[in-house]
């Protein structure tokens, strides 16, 4: 990956559905290029999927899950992804094993989340943190 690669993930980043045609005049490349370059990071793994931000006005929260030392994490982590409510689940190295990013309608809506995850028999501990607000790199 080189410079050129990543200015135009830093633009895909802010807008996955920015032209290729108005990345080329912003990297100063053809519309060919960009989309040759998109085409080879998503085949090598880079782009792993274009996505959706929302502002629904809704909570948005971090809950920070651990578990049991002898748990498999991977799995506890794919089940959660499959909740309503969650925009990304990531298995993460420190205090906590999981972060739970979620959209949920109100506080209550993220409560009954956290109380979820804490039904589940691997899951020690739980920590949330609302989201007060949040900009695109």
């Amino acid at each position: 990956m080189d410079d050129l690669d990543s200015q135009i993930l830093s633009i895909l980043r802010r807008d996955a559905r920015t032209p290729y045609t108005e990345i080329a005049d912003e990297v100063g490349t053809s519309e060919g290029t960009v989309r040759n370059r998109v085409e080879s990071l998503v085949d090598d793994g880079v782009i792993e999927r274009f996505t959706v931000a929302t502002s629904t006005g809704n909570v948005k929260a971090m809950i920070e899950v651990g578990v049991d030392v002898d748990v498999d994490t991977a799995a506890v982590t794919d089940h959660i992804a499959e909740w309503p409510a969650v925009d990304f689940v990531w298995q993460v190295s420190g205090e906590q094993d999981i972060v739970v990013v979620v959209d949920a309608a109100d506080t209550g809506a993220v409560n009954d989340l956290i109380t979820q995850a804490r039904e589940l028999e691997e899951v020690v501990s739980t920590k949330t943190r609302l989201i007060l607000d949040e900009r695109v790199g």
